[in-house]
């Protein structure tokens, strides 16, 4: 699918509601697929981010700040004939799932944000995390991506993934390996972290139900999640038992009950 002079990979399965998933960063559609049963009532779309999978990965990383990803999203649903969609977001999926909130809030049914933040909230933050993201886009395309998915497998934020299969984490590599130095290098330095617009003072003017999910081995971003809570007027927050960083693979099956029970849900949320 062309948007805007780029080549979006856009999989779409079912019919019903629109629910549009967001993988995280090194991720793609794949990330998802062993969830399509639990959500077998709504039209699922699974989009491959800017720089990952198979969309393609320009080499103007100012193509891939927030704000033009943004645009892209809702360029897909535009020409998906979609108004209003739920969007589940995983880490950089989360971030720009709620970018997208912020600024096209009208687009959005309900969020379902995993292991997110909102960006970091002072410029002090941003333009640490800004440099170390750009030390890193250096070593992604200076030694490749096989030593930096050896790297990436084992920073602190993964370490629970080390208690899955060995079928489990030769899948996840496996996807990880599928993206591209320039993809990922510029990701990191268009739409990271310190890159992106910070949304925290936006988020008590979100009137949109969202349900924040973390996994109780990752303290950093369930305290992010219990910040982000007490700002949402809307929002439920689930911390999942036996979990790290990726939900949605360390647990499938809970992440799967407690999203379609949110989803199915009419009354708002207090």
């Amino acid at each position: 699918m062309k948007i805007r002079d780029v080549s979006y990979h856009v999989e779409i399965e079912g019919k019903g509601e629109p629910l549009v998933f967001l993988h995280g960063f090194t991720g793609s559609s794949l990330s998802w697929r062993h969830l399509i049963n639990d959500f077998r009532n709504y039209q699922l779309i699974f989009i491959d981010i800017l720089g990952h999978g198979k969309t393609d990965h320009p080499s103007d990383p100012s193509r891939y700040k927030m704000e033009e990803v943004v645009e892209d999203i809702i360029e897909i649903f535009n020409r998906l004939t979609i108004d209003k969609a739920h969007i589940v977001g995983y880490s950089m999926g989360g971030r720009l799932a709620l970018s997208l909130a912020a600024l096209y809030p009208h687009r959005v049914k309900k969020l379902v944000l995993e292991s997110s933040s909102p960006g970091l909230y002072t410029c002090e933050e941003r333009n640490h995390r800004i440099k170390s993201d750009q030390a890193l886009a250096e070593e992604i395309v200076r030694g490749g991506i096989s030593r930096f998915v050896d790297k990436w497998e084992k920073i602190p934020l993964f370490s629970s993934q080390m208690m899955m299969s060995d079928s489990q984490k030769n899948k996840l590599r496996e996807q990880r390996l599928l993206n591209t130095e320039i993809g990922l290098s510029n990701s990191l330095l268009g739409m990271g972290t310190g890159s992106q617009p910070s949304w925290w003072d936006e988020l008590p003017n979100l009137h949109i139900s969202v349900l924040l999910l973390c996994g109780e081995l990752d303290q950093k971003f369930c305290e992010i999640a219990k910040r982000m809570h007490e700002r949402f007027p809307f929002s439920v927050l689930k911390e999942i038992n036996q979990a790290g960083h990726a939900i949605h693979v360390e647990q499938p099956r809970i992440f799967g009950k407690i999203v379609i029970e949110f989803l199915n849900e009419d009354k708002s949320l207090n």
